[in-house]
């Protein structure tokens, strides 16, 4: 059960980068900047805010706070130049690391103590705090891309109005298995 976990994990996990690559995919320059308000992210911030969260919390996952001093965690949230392809940079190292460290867990290691701001808990709730929080924030990033594109945006899930034909295409895939 608990290396279905795992596996399970990890799939969501991917799905959440596909769903952050393709909406910075759809995005220039410029729209990846775009800001609502004065005190809202832009898609590069929430994705340099994403990176830093990553290196800091999958270094060292097991037998490291979570919170590294080296983190600069309010920095995440400044407006920097960074190009389009900077952050698609960051993004897949940050995905990266987590992936790799989900792959370097054992079962076993599900059960073990782990800290994130000195806070003790099992390595399996740290792991479901970070897909939370990523899906919180790919979530963010689709919403704004979606303002952003409008009519433009291509969608990343079932298109309006095609409900009933996706199901009846997903029966019939697995009926086939």
């Amino acid at each position: 059960m608990k290396a279905d976990f795992l596996k399970h994990v990890t799939q969501r996990m991917k799905q959440y980068q596909e769903m952050g690559t393709a909406t910075i995919e759809q995005l220039n320059e410029e729209q990846i900047h775009f800001k609502p308000s004065p005190e809202s992210n832009s898609i590069a911030i929430l994705v340099q805010h994403v990176y830093g969260n990553m290196m800091s919390r999958w270094t060292g996952f097991l037998d490291q706070d979570g919170e590294k001093e080296w983190r600069k965690r309010d920095a995440e949230f400044e407006t920097m130049d960074v190009s389009k392809a900077d952050l698609l940079s960051f993004w897949t190292m940050g995905w990266h690391q987590v992936l790799t460290s989900l792959q370097e867990l054992r079962e076993e290691d599900l059960i073990k103590t782990i800290t994130i701001r000195a806070e003790s808990m099992t390595a399996m709730e740290g792991i479901l705090r970070h897909l939370s929080h990523y899906a919180y924030h790919v979530g963010q990033m689709v919403m704004l891309a979606k303002i952003i594109l409008d009519k433009e945006w291509k969608t990343l899930s079932i298109a309006k109005g095609q409900s009933q034909a996706f199901h009846e295409s997903m029966k019939e895939l697995h009926k086939k298995e």
